[in-house]
């Protein structure tokens, strides 16, 4: 059995689909995330998630004799990896949210992670970033500026330092990710980073949250989705795309992410996109083709 094989219905669909069915499971989240947290504290939420999904991924390992890494080096990169894109991101994220950083906001300076990627992947992993994917990447912050700019309100000075630590831990997370776990096994590996995360945000629950959960049939969906879809689903399917493409072009899928998570909330929360919410969807479509046009981001899996 590949190390792909928990994803096998998807990854028998064609390559070209692969991005968009990510950029789709990804775009959730945030709206399966707002329907969850009326019913349980972000850091509670999120270690209902990452546990959750953790023995999913425990349970499909044993079954299917999954390897796992042999010698510490390996499983500390996953480690490494799981801090980052997991417990960093999701952390700082929430706590940002918390302190009074709007969701335009947040999702404006995450949303700039593809620029970040692209510079490191150039300087660290000698990937070669052109001219003109340069200027797709450009065009597409000024997209996701467009996306929020009817959204900006007042953030904290803290606030605002908790999310940006959250575009550091995904930007570093991919870079690492390609570099030193790009044949990790995504059922022992994927595992490994969410039992990390779920040891980092059980205390912060504890502390901050008292662990006060709403139990109900929502809150079980949607910790079942949030689990299964978006940390396993969506975080592997990223993991497979870095494997056979470039960090820089497959980073550029996170551009749509804003424009999608509009267009979701307004199917399934009732929020109007604005005209400029609209245009900037438009902008950031574009700039994503011209960031991947070169060559085609493809994932057949291992």
């Amino acid at each position: 059995m590949t190390a792909s094989s928990i994803l096998k219905p998807i990854i028998a669909a064609p390559s070209s689909t692969l991005p968009f069915l990510f950029i789709l499971m990804w775009s959730s989240g945030y709206v399966v995330g707002k329907l969850a947290l009326p019913y349980a504290g972000p850091f509670t939420l999120l270690f209902l998630r990452f546990a959750l999904a953790a023995l999913v991924l425990l349970a499909i390992a044993l079954l299917t004799r999954a390897p796992w890494p042999t010698g510490w080096k390996p499983a500390a990169h996953l480690v490494v990896v799981g801090l980052l894109m997991q417990a960093l991101q999701f952390s700082s994220l929430y706590t940002g949210l918390k302190l009074g950083v709007s969701a335009g906001v947040s999702a404006l300076i995450v949303g700039t992670m593809p620029l970040f990627t692209a510079l490191g992947a150039s300087v660290l992993l000698h990937e070669r970033v052109n001219g003109r994917q340069w200027l797709g990447l450009a065009a597409g912050l000024g997209g996701v500026a467009l996306v929020v700019a009817d959204r900006i309100g007042g953030a904290t000075l803290a606030g605002l330092g908790a999310v940006s630590l959250a575009l550091v831990g995904i930007t570093l997370s991919t870079l690492y990710q390609k570099k030193y776990c790009s044949n990790a096994d995504l059922r022992t590996g994927g595992c490994i980073q969410l039992t990390v995360a779920g040891i980092v945000a059980l205390p912060l629950a504890l502390w901050f949250e008292g662990f006060e959960v709403r139990w109900g049939m929502e809150l079980l969906l949607a910790s079942g989705w949030l689990s299964v879809v978006n940390s396993i689903g969506a975080v592997s399917l990223l993991f497979l795309m870095m494997r056979t493409g470039e960090a820089s072009k497959v980073a550029s899928l996170f551009y749509l992410v804003p424009g999608t998570t509009a267009l979701m909330g307004f199917a399934v929360l009732g929020e109007t996109p604005g005209a400029m919410t609209l245009a900037g969807f438009m902008v950031t479509a574009g700039a994503v083709y011209v960031c991947t046009r070169q060559r085609r981001i493809r994932c057949t899996g291992r």
